[in-house]
């Protein structure tokens, strides 16, 4: 019999655990590559709580009597959706970095308590962090042998079978082969004799793959470990695998049953390897331990060269914006026809969005759910419309859509945030709090895109930027600034970010370099009201002048979408401010304007009129 409840499935879980000899068990959203979005089999989280975000943890202790039994661990984008989509009678709701599910263990879990985690899904260093907040009680952290959630979820499903995809050298811009020397050389200068790569993203990137195991992000499950002389290994399903792959591949690359990968990590005995602490889950460090290999912990080798995109990929994002420009510019003219009289919702919008991408580009995927927020919701930043709660994008309200595709030749991801007119008067103005609020956000956004600064700078340098005009009214967001994007991958893309620098958030310290891609997306939300974002992304280029004292960059704008100028309270902008928004809108008209016609032209001319 199924479990149809959120209730059955923790009581289920926890006879799981007692028949274990568990005192509690943790669940991340997680997979064994340490991705951030994750295939439908690997939604444990979700299926268990009902929690919909992309970023959360739990943590249940087996014994229901105790206060408190459980608890959910999200960060600030996601304060009000936990609070919606979990019971807060059974799980306590806790945030993150103020605690930690480590550090909520250490203070709440039994004397002596065993607690289960699977090292598939959980990085060496919270292993670490665990097991040293555990021992202050005497407890210890236990590796399970096969996952509790997975032995009592009954309907869960199969990993995808979807065959791997070649992803084009003409997208790429670099072969393969040409990825793969780059890496041989990087393990050589060290003295290593491979390394192991199992993010996903990585691998797609070095192999030139793609996949659709993963939704929204264009990848196939498999690892690789790659070889100081230039070969490596791939495992992946045999299922997956076409004659074209192996083409593609070449013999240099060797093809391996994915079931393998643990008997292939047991061949590096007497080898030393480098391992990614921040992308590779603990069974990888504990079975190369185990089988006698020499573990050093480096940066996986294709990360910052996935960052810094080559011409190639720069022009390739550049065609993305343009096609996805044009799709988000004809559904915004349909919302602006549709919105004020009362029947659109939040559901609706995101379906006709879609459906525009579908029309206008070689649209593969959505970059991510997209985010369509209709007054209350859109307060929070990382909203997810359902059926059940999706609402009527009323008249006279605020409507804010964030959302993204994946094309072949660059990933999107652009927000917006709209003034729903009313039937009487469409373009009538918005309250004076809500323009304002706009209108700092806007600040901050213009701010990060005009930001010159010199080699060497971080994105936690440059957030303060974006922040400084809610800060002067005593406001502020609780997300970051920008995160970076990749190309034809990952929505999300490390290293580099803008972001505060506190709370160990990986990617602000990382120096921003020529090629990366980045969004740009101050916010302001009012809980129970009303949510601002306006996000571009921006690529890093140099900035040349005359005498500087050494190297200078800035940002190209790659977004061309019109930002609603009824919201803005023209007043709050500099000489210089209004010279950027004219100059962007004289842009989308030069790109846009061409590719769309009729009533779509008329009201695209009228948003990009100058200020």
């Amino acid at each position: 019999m199924l479990m149809n409840t959120h209730e059955a499935r923790l009581d289920a879980l926890r006879q799981e655990l007692k028949s274990r000899g568990l005192d509690g068990f943790v669940i991340p959203i997680s997979d064994e590559h340490m991705s951030e979005y994750v295939g439908a089999y690997a939604q444990r989280l979700a299926w268990l709580t009902g929690f919909g975000g992309s970023a959360g943890t739990a943590v249940v202790l087996t014994n229901p009597t105790l206060s408190p039994a459980a608890a959910m661990f999200v960060d600030g984008r996601y304060t009000l959706q936990v609070r919606e989509q979990v019971d807060g009678k059974a799980y306590a709701y806790e945030s993150v970095p103020q605690t930690s599910a480590a550090r909520w263990l250490g203070e709440n879990a039994p004397e002596g308590a065993k607690i289960g985690y699977d090292a598939w899904l959980h990085g060496s260093r919270w292993v670490e962090a665990a097991q040293a907040a555990l021992s202050h009680k005497g407890g210890t952290l236990v590796a399970v042998d096969g996952n509790p959630i997975d032995a009592v979820w009954q309907d869960q499903p199969a990993p995808s079978p979807a065959a791997a995809i070649v992803h084009d050298d003409a997208f790429a811009g670099e072969s393969s082969k040409a990825k793969r020397a780059a890496v041989s050389e990087w393990l050589t200068a060290r003295g290593l004799d491979a390394t192991v790569i199992s993010a996903l993203d990585s691998i797609a990137w070095l192999l030139n793959l793609r996949g659709t195991d993963v939704e929204r992000t264009p990848v196939a499950l498999s690892y690789v470990v790659a070889h100081a002389d230039g070969t490596a290994d791939l495992y992946i399903a045999e299922e997956k695998v076409t004659a074209e792959l192996r083409q593609h591949l070449g013999n240099a690359v060797r093809i391996q049953p994915r079931d393998a990968f643990v008997a292939g990590l047991g061949k590096l005995a007497g080898k030393r390897v480098s391992v990614d602490p921040d992308n590779a889950v603990a069974a990888v460090f504990e079975t190369l331990r185990a089988a006698g290999a020499a573990i050093v912990e480096e940066r996986d080798p294709t990360i910052l060269p996935k960052a810094v995109k080559n011409p190639v990929e720069q022009q390739g994002h550049r065609k993305a914006q343009a096609i996805d420009g044009v799709a988000v510019t004809r559904f915004l003219h349909w919302l602006s026809v549709e919105g004020p009289k009362g029947e659109v919702t939040e559901m609706s919008a995101s379906d006709r969005l879609h459906a525009f991408r579908q029309e206008c580009g070689d649209l593969r995927d959505l970059s991510f759910d997209t985010i369509s927020g209709a007054g209350p919701n859109a307060a929070s930043p990382h909203y997810r419309v359902s059926d059940e709660s999706s609402l009527t994008l009323a008249p006279e309200s605020v409507y804010l859509v964030d959302s993204g595709g994946q094309y072949p030749c660059g990933t999107t991801d652009i927000t917006r945030t709209v003034w729903i007119g009313s039937p009487e008067n469409e373009s009538g103005a918005p309250p004076a709090e809500v323009k304002d609020r706009f209108t700092r956000v806007l600040k901050g956004h213009i701010a990060i895109d005009r930001a010159v600064f010199p080699k060497g700078t971080n994105g936690g340098q440059l957030d303060a930027l974006a922040r400084q005009f809610l800060w002067a009214v005593g406001l502020d967001y609780a997300h970051g600034t920008g995160h970076g994007v990749g190309s034809f991958l990952s929505v999300h893309e490390g290293p580099q970010r803008i972001g505060k620098p506190a709370g160990g958030q990986a990617g602000t310290s990382q120096e921003l370099l020529a090629g990366m891609i980045l969004s740009d997306e101050p916010g302001y939300y009012k809980a129970g009201e009303y949510g601002i974002r306006i996000e571009n992304l921006i690529l890093v280029e140099p900035r040349q002048f005359a005498g500087a004292d050494g190297e200078y960059f800035g940002f190209e704008t790659l977004t061309l979408v019109p930002i609603d100028r009824r919201l803005v309270e023209l007043s709050l902008l500099t000489a210089e401010e209004v010279a950027w928004w004219n100059a962007y809108h004289a842009k989308v008209l030069q790109v846009i304007g061409p590719q769309v016609e009729g009533e779509v032209k008329h009201w695209l001319d009228a948003q990009c009129r100058p200020f």
